[in-house]
């Protein structure tokens, strides 16, 4: 699949349904995190790309299984267990609130019980999702055309990822800062984050990089790919990088280029020269 084929993502024309749909994902994604067990790196909390959207895949319930599914084909939520059960729900304007009760209610119609922290995770002033009725929006269209700039990512992504034969996580997508990720490991642990909390040592106790995708936020209200290396060697930012629209920024502490901005053509079979470097 080639760039031109990529739909447009102007932030500030799907800001709202981006910040909604964000806050749906944490709702569900805190449901697998409450249902699985630790994985180093916090890798059992993201979600997964499908064919129609985004899932938790299968997470165990007593001697049952089950899960959730995002189609943004049909704009629908889907529940599934293993013993036959079935509920959906339809992604249509509706306030974060309304979507936490109706996902909570439908899980114990099925027979599921699940309790999660309800307050926002990597956002600025969070708000449980409980009383949050300020993000209600919903653009099927963009839902759609973020999915679909997702799915072909996680295709180079993957490509990326085939030819390195050490650590290296799935390429998955973290519901907490709302991006698409695929992260490789030197072997060697990193020095002691003095101060940081428990998710970001755990997170970083390993020397990484990792490159994504991002829909774009307050902070660079632009879709973009990035790359960052934690800890930063000397000279990284100084490092010199193609195409001619990629960039460091200083403030984000990572190599950016805005997804509107990439090469004409870009194939995903290029990208099995990349990963056999080192």
């Amino acid at each position: 699949m080639s760039s031109e084929t990529l739909p447009a993502l102007p932030f500030e024309e799907w800001r709202e349904t981006c910040q909604t749909l964000h806050m749906w994902t944490q709702v569900v994604g805190k449901v697998r995190l409450a249902q699985t067990p630790l994985v180093n790196h916090w890798w059992n909390v993201p979600l997964y790309l499908t064919a129609r959207g985004l899932t938790t895949s299968a997470m165990p319930y007593g001697d049952r299984t089950f899960q959730i599914d995002f189609d943004f084909v049909e704009h629908r939520l889907l529940f599934e267990t293993s013993d036959g059960g079935a509920d959906v729900l339809a992604l249509a304007p509706r306030s974060v609130a309304d979507f936490y009760f109706e996902v909570m209610s439908r899980l114990a119609r099925l027979g599921v019980e699940v309790k999660i922290w309800t307050t926002p995770v990597e956002v600025p002033d969070p708000v449980p999702f409980e009383r949050d009725t300020l993000h209600a929006s919903y653009d099927p269209e963009y839902a759609s055309r973020f999915w679909r700039a997702l799915a072909w990512s996680a295709c180079v992504f993957e490509e990326f990822r085939a030819g390195f034969v050490g650590k290296c996580s799935p390429v998955h997508f973290f519901w907490g800062s709302f991006d698409l990720a695929v992260t490789r490991f030197s072997g060697r642990r990193a020095p002691e984050r003095v101060g940081a909390d428990s998710i970001t040592r755990e997170a970083y106790s390993h020397e990484v990089i990792s490159h994504g995708f991002w829909a774009g936020g307050d902070a660079f209200p632009r879709a973009a790919y990035y790359s960052y290396t934690a800890p930063e060697p000397a000279g990284l930012k100084e490092a010199r990088v193609s195409p001619a629209a990629a960039f460091y920024s200083a403030e984000m502490s990572e190599f950016l280029l805005p997804y509107e901005d990439q090469p004409a053509r870009i194939r995903i079979e290029s990208t099995s020269q990349l990963s056999s470097r080192p």
